[in-house]
């Protein structure tokens, strides 16, 4: 090779060489403006939908009694008046209702003999009296028993009102006593989200308390509503402390008892100056964004503070309307050059 082509690759390596550093040392970024907004604190917890607690009645016996037949299942949808179950009045409280109707047997005809001994003048007026005030008695006690359903042997219960059957506590066979309860129904449309909060959280809440409600199987479905309450004790199957949340009456027709929820619940929201979340970038240093100073970027220290899904809050660092890098910041270092992509 002669002396005018080594100069000749010389200078062609050196040009190569200058274009190579020169794209090396140039960063292209996008940029975003230092901006004031509105910041919100949330905690994000996870629960359940139920039915509100206020709203579940009981279906219980007025009397002892053999189920003959249940007719609905935990879930189902009833209507008021529609047959829960079918049972046979137990023989002990069938043969209460005879002895009740055979008192007023006896006492109807006790007053009738009374009256006849007072027009024979064979029986006072406080003896008569006392014969209706037993006629009443007996008629009051036969009345309790026939609306206790004793005075039939065969009986059909039905549903005192409209909703979802939450539970079922009898099955065919069952001796159950008066009182027993025998189903519960979740009236209406009234339902809650119960959550789970961890109990280091829980005096960041109070009654009142705004939270957003999400599904996890119906994507689109939110719902806003507030804290109803907060209770004082450990749920043992989570390890964490419930919190009630009611689900709008309007917005409850897309959710099923026992699907799962999650919500974020507003702790407190306020205005300050903030920059995308992509911007702020965090070293054994601490946390610092590269803020764009005559075509270059330059590593500025910030303090952060609360933090959203897309925007961190800036307590120190920056100034509203600074720019700064908010995509390719992971490449730069202090004071490299930069070009914005159009």
């Amino acid at each position: 090779m002669n002396r005018s082509n080594m100069i000749a690759f010389i200078l062609t390596l050196v040009l190569i060489s200058s274009v190579t550093m020169a794209q090396e040392s140039s960063v292209l970024i996008q940029t975003a403006k230092v901006t004031e907004r509105s910041i919100v604190e949330k905690l994000q917890v996870y629960g359940q939908v139920q039915a509100d607690p206020d709203a579940v009645q009981s279906v219980s016996l007025l009397h002892d009694a053999l189920v003959s037949r249940v007719s609905v299942r935990p879930g189902q949808r009833v209507k008021v008046g529609d047959t829960l179950l079918e049972i046979t009045t137990s023989p002990g409280a069938y043969m209460e209702y005879l002895k009740a109707r055979a008192a007023v047997d006896y006492a109807q005809n006790e007053l009738m003999r009374q009256k006849r001994l007072l027009t024979e003048h064979l029986a006072t007026s406080a003896q008569l009296e006392a014969a209706k005030n037993v006629l009443a008695d007996a008629q009051s006690s036969l009345k309790a028993l026939q609306e206790q359903g004793q005075n039939k042997i065969m009986e059909k219960v039905d549903s005192p009102a409209s909703g979802v059957i939450t539970g079922v506590n009898a099955k065919q066979g069952d001796r159950l006593n008066a009182g027993a309860t025998l189903m519960e129904i979740a009236v209406g449309n009234r339902l809650v989200a119960v959550l789970g909060v961890e109990p280091e959280d829980i005096h960041l809440l109070e009654p009142g308390t705004p939270a957003t409600i999400r599904s996890v199987f119906v994507p689109d479905y939110h719902a806003e509503s507030q804290l109803r309450e907060i209770h004082a004790i450990i749920n043992p199957s989570t390890n964490l402390v419930n919190v009630l949340v009611p689900i709008p009456p309007d917005q409850t027709d897309r959710l099923v008892l026992g699907s799962s929820l999650s919500a974020d619940i507003i702790l407190h929201a306020h205005t300050g100056l903030t920059v995308p979340r992509s911007a702020v970038l965090r070293d054994d240093r601490g946390a610092y964004v590269f803020r764009v100073v005559n075509e270059r970027g330059r590593r500025v220290a910030v303090t952060t503070g609360l933090k959203s899904d897309e925007w961190i809050e800036i307590t120190s660092g920056l100034n509203k309307n600074d720019v700064i890098v908010s995509v390719g910041n992971y490449e730069l270092s202090d004071g490299m050059p930069i070009r914005e992509a159009q």
